[in-house]
């Protein structure tokens, strides 16, 4: 499936940093997984991939949860590398990317498509019942809290459903670790099986139970 060429504009136009060959790796996977059922996104931020996705949900007749405090994770809060102060809520002095993660999704016409959740990824799945044809971990990128998401979330993935990691740097000069040894963890538990990569993205698919 192509994706619309509108929907291409509004990701390439989007706050985040899902670049483009991963982010359309991310669209065609959720293409084929979300036929099975719906996808769950850990990590909106302000909505970049949240569009790939919606715009694959779109085509297969699914639906995308997307489940983020919007606090924002570590790696983007003041003094870090990837902060944007414009993202500050200064009546509280925390981030909040809700607002332009809102606009993000309005402006591309996705909102019947993508459903956001605001909550602790940790407190959301302990109430979550649902098969998931996909699942999208692109939370927060330390050990603690993407192996939270892993084991909070990948018991949720159903039979032939798809484990998506994002940031999955093998060469630590690349980036973090964390996302790495979390999806090197789920390849060696034998539940799931790598299926694709591009970039930094990594497609596993389900075929054993557990995690």
């Amino acid at each position: 499936m192509t994706m619309p060429s509108e929907l291409l504009f509004a990701a390439k136009h989007a706050k985040g940093f899902m670049p483009a060959n991963e982010g359309l790796a991310l669209f065609a996977a959720a293409c084929e997984y979300g036929k099975l059922g719906p996808i769950c996104e850990i990590g909106t931020y302000c909505g970049k991939s949240a569009i790939y996705l919606g715009a694959a949900a779109r085509q297969a007749g699914s639906v995308v949860v997307t489940v983020d405090h919007h606090r924002g994770s570590e790696e983007i809060q003041p003094g870090w590398a990837h902060h944007d102060p414009t993202l500050m809520d200064i009546r509280f002095g925390k981030m909040d990317s809700l607002p332009t993660f809102r606009a993000t999704i309005a402006a591309a016409g996705l909102e019947d498509e993508v459903i956001a959740v605001v909550g602790r990824s940790e407190r959301v799945a302990a109430l979550w019942n649902t098969p998931l044809g996909m699942l999208f971990i692109d939370g927060g990128h330390s050990d603690e809290p993407v192996t939270r998401d892993y084991e909070g979330w990948a018991p949720h993935v159903m039979p032939g459903g798809a484990l998506v990691f994002h940031d999955v740097y093998p060469d630590p000069a690349d980036g973090g670790q964390a996302p790495y040894r979390v999806y090197l963890r789920a390849l060696e538990s034998g539940a799931f099986s790598e299926v694709s990569a591009e970039g930094s993205v990594r497609v596993l698919e389900r075929v054993g139970p557990g995690i």
